[in-house]
């Protein structure tokens, strides 16, 4: 399931040249990831609360196009790997014309409140978690 998110750039976001600076993409990322996981239904706050973390283990960005200020972009968001304790998705930030201008494949891993890699328990597990769902 791919979920689709929109925000504008922002004055703060961008640097001397007065494109959006990298190190950015990386929040829209982030962004992108919670809007994904609001709209499957992944219960994120239940998940911390019972003492379960997502932490990013691993990020492969490319960049490919500037955004400017004003900009509306699109965060595309989608699984393309799921495993016990640990997952890929597949990211894209693109302009509203379509111009591609990041893409990424972000992995995450799940841990205990020690830190330690462990499985999500069963209740928090969604349709939309998996990309086979």
């Amino acid at each position: 399931m791919k979920i689709t998110s929109e925000l504008k750039v922002r004055t703060y976001e961008c640097d001397s040249y007065g494109h959006v600076n990298n190190a950015v993409y990386v929040n829209y990322l982030e962004f992108g990831r919670m809007e994904f996981l609001n709209g499957i239904g992944f219960d994120y706050k239940g998940v911390v609360a019972a003492g379960y973390y997502l932490y990013i283990s691993h990020i492969d960005i490319h960049y490919k196009a500037s955004a400017f200020l004003g900009d509306r972009l699109f965060i595309d968001a989608e699984p393309v790997e799921m495993g016990a304790v640990k997952g890929t998705i597949h990211q894209v930030i693109r302009k509203e014309d379509g111009t591609v201008c990041a893409e990424a494949d972000v992995t995450w891993a799940s841990v205990n409140k020690e830190g330690r890699p462990c499985r999500l328990p069963k209740e928090y597990m969604v349709p939309g978690l998996s990309p086979s769902a």
